[in-house]
């Protein structure tokens, strides 16, 4: 079994709407049929007893090792604990490969599974050893340590149950929500709102500390230090025990309470120094250790937190009983986990030395051990929730902590003896205000209740009903998307909507070309989507794309699929029939948000048939409107529109609203076809968002089909007194439409100038000159740069087949090179003719022909 290519899916594709793994998988004739492989099935079990059915149920053709490979691949993750249950293969056309799909939950983890797997299968085949528990640690391991954390996944899950869409930008804890205008980032408990001065003012624990008491919020008294001879006076100053810390510290690093003699003093204070140059010595607050979680102005959680300890059992050693805690599987080493280990350093032995113990010391049965005076998680404490039992004025106090030193989000930390009461009627304060406060005691606390803090936080950064997203029109067809991509944009952009659009030619933001090249495809749609000023997206999505990594969204608002023709790069990827490229272009349908709209052909059946897998409307397009599909459509009350004499009618039932095409210059006063149906789409769209009908007029009428607004999509020049069409046409179903334009116009004489693209099938190349061998007097074959993968003069043979039986052409001429081609066919026009350039460099095309129609 070989697996020959691995592409990631990470979008909605062309099998589900899970990202997922693709491989190619080739199998030699008796991995074909598993069956044929004595015991192999036996020893697969033995070595992985979970991996679950090989086939689905019910199906009948042979089970092949590519199967053993999906199963393998799926069951691992399972059985790591990743949430993953889509998998799938499928037979290509060529004998003994297979397409295998299996969905994970983080890329790496994924691409890990599938090696694993294959070395699973592998093992099996030749009855090798596989050791199951040591893949499933690597496996959980690598998952633990690229999924996002408990914080950060409440709220991204929050966004989730709200159909806000997010995307992570790190490796870490930064996350994107929203779309273009629409989004704001998160970075773990912090958010685009959380102010950097309040920040800074929370990591000062002095300067806090004044900020609260001038507002009246009990805070214990203290003041800085340097030296550890200074931290002695200010203890006696204080002449109580006390707490040291260091200013800026965080996750109760280097911090020691309850502390009082020059000692204990010292040594702590050499722990903090450590953390920072400055260290606070305040007042110690006797009571209970509480986090009080407040997200706007509102208190929405809170928990008592212990400090780290065990219980002796009169057997084993202090050290022997923390290994025994941090053993629990629900204790890891970070914040992954529901707690953390108990960590064994100085400050716990110091700890252990005040109650009269060391490391190895076996305290009595019962008693109990304290390992710190803090009780941060992350230290190795655990959290009761309190939420329930919060007084409201010591709420308020904690609110009004938040406020002060500005905080969206914060963890305010508390000592008291009780939280029923207010602070003032039991000396109990405020002891620090923290920024991005980790989140996992109140979602997963020790005891009590987990209260939805990822909930409570989206809903400060997104109002009631507001899921952050943009309008976005995605597009997709054989032929006429990126003139279709163009119009929509401009009808957008003409109601003050900065629309970001992705084509053939390039990434445009409000009209600025930010990018070119091909950028038709899920990267370019994401950079759409992640552009801050964008307001509306218009995305031409090609096959190539959805094939090799799925969507650039989850979703769209329209969803326009305007032809399935032949010679779309039919034979690439395994698509290998006008069928199977339909299924590539239904995606985008597929993904229809459930209050959206499907724009649909209705006099292509391929097209049409994409009606059964919208979840949401459809607005069907077409010339006729007696068409079946449409007549029924608008009979049961539903959007069609369709041309009528010198109208493009909009109608939902007895309701009409009438677009003249005399208005309309991308049409020719409705000469051109193709533009015709390119028009509809385009309307139909923007009909779908609800655009107010004067304004579609009004950007109908200034919309023409130039080199600055459609470059290679029928830009019309005078050359003499010749009519010179420039455009893109580049495959059988372009050319007819072309054909058919062209015939409209008046020519004394006609010509052509084509070459071929080398990746197209034998048949779809011939085609083309046989179409045009019927229209043109006179064809000019050239031969481009690039011949993807064909032979010199491969390409301008088959051209030459095609116009053997030509009934109109009478001269063909060859040449190498396309602006020689251009010349060439220029030299013979004269006054009244008409000649097609099918270019291939789209802008050095037509900046050449702009040359030569600016000399005269």
């Amino acid at each position: 079994m070989d697996v020959s290519r691995i592409r990631v899916l990470r979008g909605p594709n062309l099998w589900s709407r899970h990202t997922a793994i693709e491989a190619i998988v080739s199998c030699t004739e008796p991995e074909r049929a598993i069956e044929s492989l004595p015991g192999f099935e036996v020893r697969l079990r033995a070595r992985f007893p979970h991996i679950g059915f090989l086939q689905p149920a019910g199906a009948v053709k042979a089970v092949s090792m590519a199967h053993a490979l999906e199963a393998a691949a799926l069951g691992l993750q399972a059985q790591a604990g990743c949430p993953v249950t889509f998998s799938r293969t499928v037979p290509t056309v060529e004998a003994g490969v297979y397409q295998v799909i299996v969905e994970y939950s983080e890329e790496v983890v994924g691409r890990l599974a599938f090696e694993l797997a294959q070395a699973l299968c592998t093992a099996s085949a030749e009855d090798q050893a596989f050791d199951l528990a040591d893949a499933l640690k690597r496996l959980r391991e690598l998952d633990e340590d690229v999924r996002l954390g408990p914080s950060t996944g409440s709220i991204v899950t929050a966004a989730l149950k709200r159909g806000i869409p997010f995307r992570r930008l790190t490796d870490g804890s930064m996350v994107q929500f929203g779309w273009g205008s629409r989004q704001k980032r998160i970075q773990a408990a912090e958010t685009s709102d959380t102010s950097a001065i309040a920040e800074s003012i929370a990591q000062d624990k002095e300067l806090t500390k004044m900020l609260l008491h001038a507002a009246g919020v009990p805070v214990p008294n203290g003041r800085v230090v340097e030296t550890v001879e200074d931290a002695w006076i200010a203890a006696q100053e204080i002449a109580a025990p006390v707490v040291i810390k260091p200013r800026d510290g965080n996750q109760g690093k280097g911090v020691a309470v309850n502390i009082s003699t020059q000692e204990q003093i010292s040594a702590a204070f050499n722990a903090a120094v450590r953390i920072s140059d400055e260290i606070i010595v305040e007042r110690y607050l006797p009571g209970h250790d509480y986090r009080l979680l407040v997200i706007g102005k509102n208190l929405v959680a809170a928990a008592r937190r212990d400090p780290p300890q065990v219980i002796g059992d009169g057997v084993h050693t202090i050290r022997q009983l923390v290994d025994a805690v941090n053993s629990d599987p629900l204790r890891g080493d970070g914040h992954a986990t529901s707690l953390t280990k108990i960590r064994f350093d100085d400050i716990a032995l110091a700890t252990l030395a005040k109650q009269d113990y060391d490391a190895e010391s076996i305290p009595p049965q019962g008693a109990r051990i304290v390992l710190r005076n803090n009780a941060n998680l992350s230290t190795g404490g655990t959290a009761t929730d309190v939420t329930d039992d919060v007084h409201p004025e010591l709420a308020a106090r904690a609110v009004a902590a938040a406020q002060m030193v500005g905080l969206d989000i914060c963890g305010v930390d508390i000592v008291c003896n009780s939280v029923h009461k207010p602070l003032e009627e039991q000396e109990g304060g405020i002891v620090e205000v923290n920024a991005a406060p980790g989140l996992r005691m109140h979602l997963t606390p020790s005891y009590g209740k987990g209260r939805a803090v990822g909930d409570a936080i989206i809903s400060t950064m997104y109002a009631d009903g507001d899921d952050g997203r943009i309008p976005v029109v995605a597009v997709a067809g054989t032929n006429g998307k990126t003139t279709t991509v163009r119009l929509i944009t401009h009808l957008l952009a003409q109601q003050g909507l900065r629309v970001g659009m992705t084509n053939t030619d390039g990434v445009y933001i409000d009209k600025q070309r930010i990018d070119t090249g091909d950028c038709s495809g899920p990267r370019s749609a994401r950079n759409v989507l992640f552009h801050p000023d964008v307001d509306a997206a218009v995305l031409e999505t090609a096959r190539g794309g959805v094939l090799r990594e799925g969507l650039g969204f989850d979703r769209c608002n329209v969803a326009v699929v305007t032809n399935i023709g032949m010679g779309d790069h039919l034979g690439l990827s395994y698509i290998s029939t006008v069928e199977d490229l339909a299924v590539v272009k239904r995606v985008i349908v597929e993904n229809v948000a459930p209050t959206g709209y499907a724009v649909l052909n209705a006099a292509d059946p391929m097209v049409a048939d994409m009606a059964h897998s919208c979840t949401g409307a459809v607005i069907f397009f077409a010339l006729d409107p007696q068409h079946p599909i449409m007549a029924t459509h608008r009979a049961q009350g539903h959007r069609v529109i369709y041309r009528d004499g010198n109208d493009i009618v909009a109608a939902q039932g007895e309701q009409e609203t009438r677009l003249a095409l005399t208005e309309i210059p991308l049409t020719r006063s409705g000469t051109i076809g193709f533009q015709v149906e390119n028009t509809m789409a385009s309307v139909a769209a923007v009909w779908a968002l609800n655009q107010d009908w004067t304004i579609v007029r009004a950007g109908l009428r200034s919309f023409v089909s130039d080199v600055g607004t459609a470059p290679g999509r029928f830009n019309l020049f005078d050359y003499r007194g010749a009519t010179l069409i420039a455009d893109y046409g580049h495959n059988p179903d372009a050319i007819n439409a072309l054909v058919k334009a062209v015939e409209s116009i008046p020519a004394k004489r006609r010509s052509v100038v084509i070459s071929g693209a080398g990746d197209r099938r034998d048949i779809d190349i011939r085609q083309q000159t046989e179409i045009l061998g019927d229209a043109f007097d006179e064809v000019v074959l050239y031969q481009d740069q690039c011949q993807r993968g064909r032979a010199d003069g491969e390409v301008l043979a088959l051209l030459r087949q095609g116009l053997e039986n030509a009934r109109r052409t009478t001269v063909t001429k060859e040449v190498f090179g396309e602006f020689l081609a251009i010349d060439t066919a220029l030299e013979s026009l004269k006054e009244g003719d008409l000649c097609l350039i099918l270019i291939d460099q789209i802008e050095e095309a037509l900046a050449h022909i702009a040359k030569r129609v600016a000399e005269g």
